[in-house]
């Protein structure tokens, strides 16, 4: 059976953030699927103005962390800080959590794991702007292209987004392989 990936994103997404990573895991064989808080399409921010729409595969209230092996959550300022507000795009980033499946941010997208209260004690990285915060979560901040602690993954901007792809991809893999005895 093909893993799916779900991602989370709303307007104002940061474009390569999202198109990248799926691009990258479809490309690697996996299932991904886009759900927002609202349904039909939601466009992304391009660098300095606003970009490409994409489809939304579903919506929050349609969508379960049991029925997918990984969240991804793009960046950008505006998608984050959005979402951070949205009590159930918070709780299906903990549900992920709890159930130690991964949980991928990249650029501003760590605001959602400081909101899910999943920064505390975690080696992290983010945007420049955002290392603050994590900080004051708690985390663990450090200045590298992919940070993997656990089950979080964490990058910084959308330079990174072949090493994030890949620590999500490698993250997958190995949640799918047999337990070594």
């Amino acid at each position: 059976m093909t893993q799916r990936v779900l991602i989370l994103a709303t307007d104002g997404f940061e474009q390569s953030e999202l198109t990248g990573p799926r691009d990258r895991l479809q490309q690697a064989g996996f299932e991904v699927i886009v759900a927002s808080p609202e349904s039909g399409k939601i466009k992304g921010w391009d660098k300095d103005d606003w970009g490409d729409t994409v489809d939304v595969d579903l919506t929050l209230d349609e969508v379960s962390a049991h029925d997918y092996s990984a969240i991804v959550l793009p960046g950008g300022q505006i998608n984050p800080d959005v979402l951070r507000l949205e009590d159930k795009a918070i709780d299906l980033i903990r549900q992920f959590d709890k159930a130690g499946k991964p949980v991928a941010a990249i650029c501003h997208a760590p605001w959602l794991l400081i909101e899910a209260g999943l920064a505390k004690g975690k080696k992290m990285t983010s945007w420049p702007s955002v290392r603050g915060d994590l900080a004051n979560a708690g985390a663990d901040v450090v200045d590298q292209e992919v940070v993997v602690d656990g089950n979080i993954i964490t990058s910084r901007k959308p330079d990174d987004i072949p090493a994030f792809s890949q620590a999500v991809i490698k993250a997958m893999q190995d949640a799918k392989a047999p337990a070594a005895v």
